[in-house]
């Protein structure tokens, strides 16, 4: 049994990790900040189911806060840390940069400070498919540069990569970063494409399709998502050899970064029809030029991970909708 960390707790991903940690007999100390970027309650319902776990403890903690985090590291020890509380968003990047740089830089920051005051034995961090950027190759290989972020969101999550990489060679940290690839699914975040699409079709509302619908998204069922992040957690990142230095995925210091996607894409038109048929209702479309810091297509190549781990994602996007799609008029009546 072990002792794990998981900030972000109360969010999307961050709520199923800590469950999912949980059913297997781990104790889990989850922080969050509860912040109003989208509605509270649903995060407090998130909550709700883990908080009947007598070996789960939760906290209100910000990360950019640095008197709060040290307290947080003295509370110690932790064998590892889960760390998933960011600002998310790509738009949101465009017109609010200050949430960006105090919890992705700031906050990452204080959490980097913890995992080495703690000695914790594995650091795994949440990256994202955004800092591909302008790259143009399909599908998006971890051994790609990628040093044309297209959003202040992608910039900050390339820091990440690249301030944990430091902590993995000076201080001998094992980090592991995680690039997610449109993550969806039940308790899933309100100001993503997938909740935007349900409510929008059930309410009879026009749905915003950006680029005139020529787009596609690798999207990745929640599942998928939590169970590579927990085989990967307990896989610490080991030393390599010299060469791995020739990569941009890998180091000769304790440090990784994986893809974590269902390398399945979908055009976005071919992916409102799946919740046409879902729902039993057509969509109506409102068609809207590309917005700023957005990308044309996404595909994650996972056979990084899947050497790593032996898993690969595999919930086709149909499934994965309806699971969704159930949760959805169960939660919301």
């Amino acid at each position: 049994m072990a002792r794990i960390l998981v900030t972000g707790a109360a969010g999307f991903i961050g709520a199923a990790v800590a469950q999912a940690l949980l059913a297997r007999g781990d104790t889990v100390l989850g922080i969050d900040n509860l912040n109003s970027y989208y509605d509270v309650r649903l995060k407090q319902a998130r909550l709700a189911r883990l908080q009947g776990d007598a070996r789960f403890e939760f906290r209100v903690l910000d990360i950019a806060d640095r008197p709060a985090m040290d307290g947080l590291a003295l509370s110690g020890p932790f064998d590892g840390v889960v760390h998933l509380a960011a600002q998310a968003g790509v738009r949101y990047s465009v017109t609010h940069p200050a949430a960006y740089l105090d919890s992705n830089l700031l906050g990452f920051g204080h959490v980097l400070e913890l995992a080495r005051r703690c000695a914790v034995k594995h650091l795994v961090f949440a990256s994202s498919s955004s800092v591909y950027g302008a790259n143009a190759r399909l599908p998006f290989s971890e051994h790609d540069n990628v040093d044309h972020p297209v959003s202040l969101y992608a910039a900050t999550k390339k820091a990440n990569e690249l301030m944990a990489h430091s902590y993995a060679w000076v201080h001998r940290l094992p980090c592991t970063g995680l690039r997610f690839f449109t993550v969806y699914g039940p308790w899933g975040r309100p100001d993503m494409s997938p909740f935007l699409f349900m409510r929008a079709i059930l309410a009879g509302e026009p749905i915003k399709v950006f680029n005139q619908g020529d787009m596609e998204r690798d999207f990745t069922y929640i599942d998928d998502v939590v169970q590579g992040v927990v085989r990967v957690l307990d896989r610490p990142a080991e030393e390599g050899p010299a060469s791995a230095l020739d990569s941009p995925a890998t180091s000769s210091a304790p440090w990784r970064i994986y893809n974590i996607g269902n390398s399945d894409p979908v055009r976005l038109l071919d992916y409102i029809k799946v919740y046409e048929k879902v729902l039993g209702k057509k969509a109506v479309l409102k068609m809207e030029p590309l917005q700023p810091g957005d990308v044309l297509a996404t595909a994650a190549d996972v056979r990084d991970l899947e050497q790593a781990t032996g898993f690969r994602p595999t919930t086709p996007i149909e499934s994965g909708v309806q699971r969704f799609a159930d949760w959805y008029r169960d939660f919301y009546r």
